[in-house]
């Protein structure tokens, strides 16, 4: 518990989704509302992980504080999440307040808006889901969704293997550039070997259909 005489503090927290988005406004807004120091950062808000700034917060604050939002759902965007931070904070004596909406969970009233506003920001995020779902669908109706570029340049496995290099010195070879010029992770690698493994089959040294496993290690097969 926090020691009497100790003042309890106001502390904001400030999201967007994207980097191109600007924070300027939720800043000043929670600046208004007496937050001298504000958590900010730029991510999506469907889940509460990868979202350090938040964490760091909550993991600070102490009892008699206020966590400060505009609006809840800069908070979280699931209920389920939602209800656990606030389950969090009132276990820990922490009340949430909004500056742009009637939430506040020292009062009854608060915490009513608060689960109303909370269910139909879940709903908001799930029909956005839907309508994007339904935009691919059409437009692969169309034959106009392309869908993600390939990230194996096929013609160069083709030059490659028909230069004579095998599976191990390809897949070696596309991690390395994989590595430069995307700086992508060892999983990524392995992405990239499976591709080339299936795409190659069957290869010297192993029979038509013969199914086999890459490792985690670049280039090398069990």
């Amino acid at each position: 518990m926090r020691h009497i005489g100790i003042e309890t503090m106001k502390y904001g927290y400030a999201r967007v989704s994207s980097s191109g988005q600007d924070l300027t406004i939720q800043v000043e807004a929670l600046t208004a509302a007496g937050c001298e120091t504000i958590r900010q950062e730029k991510v999506s808000g469907t889940s509460i992980q990868g979202r350090d700034e938040l964490n760091i917060l909550l993991e600070f604050l102490r009892e008699g504080d206020e966590l400060v939002v505009t609006r809840i759902d800069r908070l979280a965007r699931s209920i389920r999440d939602l209800q656990n931070i606030v389950y969090d904070l009132d276990k820990r004596g922490v009340t949430l307040s909004a500056t742009e909406q009637p939430i506040d969970t020292k009062t009854s009233a608060g915490k009513c808006f608060l689960d109303m506003l909370g269910v139909f920001g879940e709903f908001e995020t799930n029909l956005r889901k839907e309508r994007q779902m339904e935009g691919i669908a059409k437009a692969k109706e169309r034959g106009v969704y392309k869908g993600r570029k390939p990230s194996v340049d096929v013609v160069r496995v083709k030059e490659m293997r028909d230069s004579g290099m095998g599976a191990s010195a390809i897949a070696k070879e596309l991690g390395k550039r994989w590595q430069r010029q995307r700086k992508a992770k060892r999983v990524n690698g392995c992405i990239c070997i499976r591709f080339i493994c299936i795409y190659l089959r069957p290869f010297p040294g192993r029979s038509p259909g013969k199914s086999f496993t890459p490792s985690i290690r670049l280039g090398v097969y069990s």
